[in-house]
């Protein structure tokens, strides 16, 4: 399998997933053109995609769903409200023809050797979810705009070969930052986004002798640090519970710009 993050920040996501035979997109909240450098980047185009997941129809995840429905007959996995979100998005009705199929939670589909399988996460959008992708005995999980994370969000996540997982702000960057108060409150809520100090306990709980690599991703350009994200999480490896240090695993921060190293295995 092939993973890597085309982009991801508070600004827009974009990850790329794929076997030998089969390639997907989650999310496409950047520009077509900056979709299609980082598809080129992996010697491949929009007519090798079999398929785009959708994590919710916030703009920072759907940006380019538009021009490309509009060039590429790509079928568009989202569960239903995620669906009824974009559509009332699309106020001109240019993609009410496109093949959208709709999942639910915990009910995986096949899309060529691959198995995603949906995964419940709380944010403030119509009906969000992460995902769980499967070729063989391997596992990738991609959960960002998880304003809070429980035991289900743990067990859906653990045996993951790598991941992809938000680490959005520091909490004293945002308290003290020039957010207006609602919106400082909407982030710290369950709904909202998963901080640094976060990012690290879940990760903690997901750490295991084959985890292959770490994407921290999905972070705010005004309250956060690609620096201190990455900080923050190998000091919580370090210093908690778990039988590892902070330097034993591959943690790469996403970058809001340029695409990730690409993880292989």
């Amino acid at each position: 399998m092939r993973f890597t993050s085309i982009a991801s920040g508070s600004s827009g996501n974009c990850t790329y997933i794929g076997s030998n035979n089969t390639h997907i997109l989650v999310d496409v909240g950047i520009s077509k053109k900056r979709i299609e450098e980082g598809l080129n980047k992996l010697d491949l185009s929009f007519n090798d995609i079999s398929g785009i997941f959708v994590t919710h129809e916030h703009s920072d995840h759907i940006a380019a769903i538009r021009t490309i429905l509009k060039k590429y007959d790509i079928p568009v996995y989202a569960t239903g409200g995620t669906i009824e979100g974009i559509g009332e998005s699309d106020k001109k009705g240019e993609i009410s023809g496109a093949d959208f199929v709709q999942v639910t939670v915990d009910n995986p589909v096949t899309v060529g050797d691959l198995t995603v399988n949906p995964m419940r996460i709380s944010h403030d959008a119509y009906e969000p979810c992460g995902y769980r992708i499967y070729c063989g005995d391997r596992k990738i999980g991609v959960a960002t705009d998880l304003g809070c994370y429980d035991e289900y969000t743990v067990d859906a996540l653990t045996g993951c070969d790598a991941l992809l997982l938000e680490a959005n702000h520091d909490i004293r960057m945002l308290q003290t930052g020039p957010y207006p108060y609602y919106l400082k409150s909407r982030i710290l809520s369950d709904k909202g986004h998963l901080s640094n100090d976060k990012s690290s306990e879940l990760l903690c709980r997901l750490l295991h002798d084959g985890m292959q690599g770490i994407f921290l991703g999905h972070l705010s350009k005004e309250n956060n640090m690609p620096e201190l994200a990455y900080e923050t999480v190998r000091v919580g490896i370090e210093l908690g519970d778990v039988p590892y240090h902070g330097n034993d695993f591959r943690i790469m921060v996403a970058d809001r710009a340029e695409m990730s190293p690409v993880l292989e295995f």
